[in-house]
Protein backbone atom coordinates (compact mmCIF):
# COMPACT_ATOMS: atom_id res chain seq x y z
CA UNK A 1 0.00 0.00 0.00
CA UNK A 2 0.97 3.21 -1.22
CA UNK A 3 2.34 5.95 1.85
CA UNK A 4 -0.47 8.81 1.85
CA UNK A 5 1.97 11.13 3.91
CA UNK A 6 0.74 14.28 2.75
CA UNK A 7 3.65 16.05 1.09
CA UNK A 8 6.08 18.49 3.34
CA UNK A 9 5.05 21.96 3.17
CA UNK A 10 7.87 24.15 2.17
CA UNK A 11 9.17 26.82 3.97
CA UNK A 12 8.24 30.32 2.29
CA UNK A 13 11.13 32.55 1.74
CA UNK A 14 11.80 35.97 3.76
CA UNK A 15 13.32 38.13 2.40
CA UNK A 16 15.61 40.89 3.59
CA UNK A 17 14.90 44.51 2.64
CA UNK A 18 18.11 45.60 0.64
CA UNK A 19 19.41 48.54 -1.25
CA UNK A 20 21.35 49.07 -4.62
CA UNK A 21 23.21 52.22 -5.56
CA UNK A 22 23.49 53.12 -9.53
CA UNK A 23 25.86 55.66 -9.32
CA UNK A 24 26.63 57.45 -12.87
CA UNK A 25 28.77 60.19 -13.78
CA UNK A 26 28.46 63.07 -16.19
CA UNK A 27 29.34 60.71 -19.16
CA UNK A 28 26.55 58.08 -18.18
CA UNK A 29 28.51 56.07 -17.23
CA UNK A 30 27.77 53.84 -14.39
CA UNK A 31 30.00 53.26 -11.08
CA UNK A 32 30.55 49.03 -10.84
CA UNK A 33 32.95 47.78 -8.19
CA UNK A 34 34.76 44.52 -7.52
CA UNK A 35 35.04 41.70 -4.67
CA UNK A 36 37.39 42.05 -2.52
CA UNK A 37 36.88 38.29 -1.67
CA UNK A 38 35.64 37.15 -5.15
CA UNK A 39 37.90 38.26 -7.94
CA UNK A 40 36.11 39.01 -11.22
CA UNK A 41 32.77 39.82 -9.23
CA UNK A 42 31.68 42.84 -10.40
CA UNK A 43 28.59 44.85 -8.98
CA UNK A 44 26.82 48.21 -7.73
CA UNK A 45 26.87 49.09 -3.89
CA UNK A 46 24.36 47.42 -2.03
CA UNK A 47 23.30 46.80 1.52
CA UNK A 48 20.67 45.89 3.91
CA UNK A 49 18.31 48.33 5.36
CA UNK A 50 18.38 48.45 9.15
CA UNK A 51 15.83 48.72 11.43
CA UNK A 52 14.13 51.84 12.09
CA UNK A 53 15.41 52.85 8.10
CA UNK A 54 13.87 53.78 5.32
CA UNK A 55 15.35 52.89 1.65
CA UNK A 56 17.11 56.09 1.00
CA UNK A 57 18.46 56.12 4.06
CA UNK A 58 19.56 52.86 3.89
CA UNK A 59 21.23 53.92 0.51
CA UNK A 60 23.04 56.88 1.31
CA UNK A 61 24.70 55.36 4.45
CA UNK A 62 25.63 52.00 2.42
CA UNK A 63 27.12 54.11 -0.14
CA UNK A 64 29.22 56.21 2.47
CA UNK A 65 30.02 52.86 3.78
CA UNK A 66 31.13 51.08 1.05
CA UNK A 67 32.65 53.36 -1.50
CA UNK A 68 33.40 56.71 0.75
CA UNK A 69 30.87 59.03 -1.38
CA UNK A 70 28.10 61.00 1.04
CA UNK A 71 25.00 62.69 0.48
CA UNK A 72 26.38 66.10 -0.67
CA UNK A 73 28.00 64.46 -3.80
CA UNK A 74 24.98 62.82 -5.16
CA UNK A 75 21.79 64.32 -6.87
CA UNK A 76 18.89 61.14 -6.46
CA UNK A 77 17.06 60.87 -9.59
CA UNK A 78 15.01 57.87 -9.37
CA UNK A 79 14.19 54.95 -7.68
CA UNK A 80 12.54 51.61 -8.27
CA UNK A 81 11.76 48.47 -6.06
CA UNK A 82 10.49 44.83 -6.12
CA UNK A 83 13.48 43.27 -7.54
CA UNK A 84 13.72 39.95 -5.73
CA UNK A 85 16.67 36.91 -5.37
CA UNK A 86 16.66 34.10 -3.49
CA UNK A 87 19.95 32.90 -2.36
CA UNK A 88 22.04 30.03 -3.90
CA UNK A 89 21.76 26.48 -2.44
CA UNK A 90 19.13 27.55 0.42
CA UNK A 91 21.55 29.34 2.12
CA UNK A 92 19.96 31.58 4.67
CA UNK A 93 21.79 35.01 5.80
CA UNK A 94 21.30 35.89 10.10
CA UNK A 95 19.46 32.59 10.16
CA UNK A 96 16.13 33.44 8.55
CA UNK A 97 16.44 35.26 5.32
CA UNK A 98 16.66 33.08 2.00
CA UNK A 99 17.12 35.88 0.01
CA UNK A 100 16.80 39.83 -0.70
CA UNK A 101 14.36 42.32 -2.24
CA UNK A 102 15.80 45.10 -3.22
CA UNK A 103 14.89 49.07 -3.65
CA UNK A 104 17.60 50.35 -6.56
CA UNK A 105 18.28 54.18 -6.83
CA UNK A 106 20.06 55.85 -9.56
CA UNK A 107 21.96 59.18 -8.47
CA UNK A 108 24.07 61.59 -10.38
CA UNK A 109 27.80 61.51 -9.55
CA UNK A 110 28.78 65.33 -8.57
CA UNK A 111 31.76 64.69 -6.68
CA UNK A 112 35.16 63.67 -8.21
CA UNK A 113 36.86 60.53 -8.58
CA UNK A 114 39.01 61.41 -5.99
CA UNK A 115 35.87 61.18 -3.35
CA UNK A 116 35.15 57.47 -4.10
CA UNK A 117 37.59 55.37 -1.10
CA UNK A 118 36.83 52.01 -1.28
CA UNK A 119 38.22 51.56 2.79
CA UNK A 120 35.70 54.39 4.06
CA UNK A 121 34.75 51.33 6.75
CA UNK A 122 35.00 47.93 6.33
CA UNK A 123 36.61 47.16 2.30
CA UNK A 124 34.29 44.93 0.95
CA UNK A 125 35.74 45.83 -3.01
CA UNK A 126 39.22 45.19 -4.33
CA UNK A 127 38.73 48.38 -7.29
CA UNK A 128 36.34 50.32 -8.95
CA UNK A 129 35.89 51.68 -12.65
CA UNK A 130 33.05 53.51 -14.82
CA UNK A 131 31.71 51.68 -17.51
CA UNK A 132 28.88 52.31 -20.02
CA UNK A 133 25.67 50.36 -19.24
CA UNK A 134 25.54 48.41 -22.30
CA UNK A 135 29.57 47.21 -21.18
CA UNK A 136 28.46 45.36 -18.38
CA UNK A 137 28.70 41.43 -18.37
CA UNK A 138 26.68 39.34 -17.06
CA UNK A 139 29.21 36.93 -16.01
CA UNK A 140 30.39 39.18 -13.73
CA UNK A 141 27.31 38.13 -11.16
CA UNK A 142 26.56 35.07 -9.49
CA UNK A 143 23.62 33.33 -11.34
CA UNK A 144 21.39 33.55 -8.56
CA UNK A 145 21.93 37.28 -9.20
CA UNK A 146 21.35 37.58 -12.54
CA UNK A 147 17.48 38.01 -13.62
CA UNK A 148 17.56 41.12 -10.90
CA UNK A 149 20.45 42.67 -12.74
CA UNK A 150 18.80 42.03 -16.14
CA UNK A 151 15.62 43.44 -15.20
CA UNK A 152 17.48 46.54 -13.15
CA UNK A 153 19.44 47.04 -16.76
CA UNK A 154 15.99 46.97 -18.43
CA UNK A 155 13.92 49.04 -16.32
CA UNK A 156 16.58 51.70 -15.86
CA UNK A 157 18.52 52.04 -19.19
CA UNK A 158 16.80 49.83 -21.68
CA UNK A 159 19.91 47.57 -22.00
CA UNK A 160 19.06 44.21 -22.45
CA UNK A 161 21.77 41.74 -21.25
CA UNK A 162 20.43 38.64 -21.66
CA UNK A 163 22.08 37.78 -24.83
CA UNK A 164 25.56 38.65 -22.87
CA UNK A 165 25.13 35.81 -20.27
CA UNK A 166 27.66 33.11 -21.12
Amino acid sequence: MPDKSPLPIPTPIVYRPNVGVILMNDRDEIFVAERINIPGAWQFPQGGIDDGEDAETAMFREMAEEIGVTRDKVELLEQRGGYRYAFAKGRLKYGIYGGQEQTYFRCRFLGQDSDVNLAATHQEFSRWCWIKPEAFKMEWVPKFKRAVYHQVFLDFFGVDLSAKVS
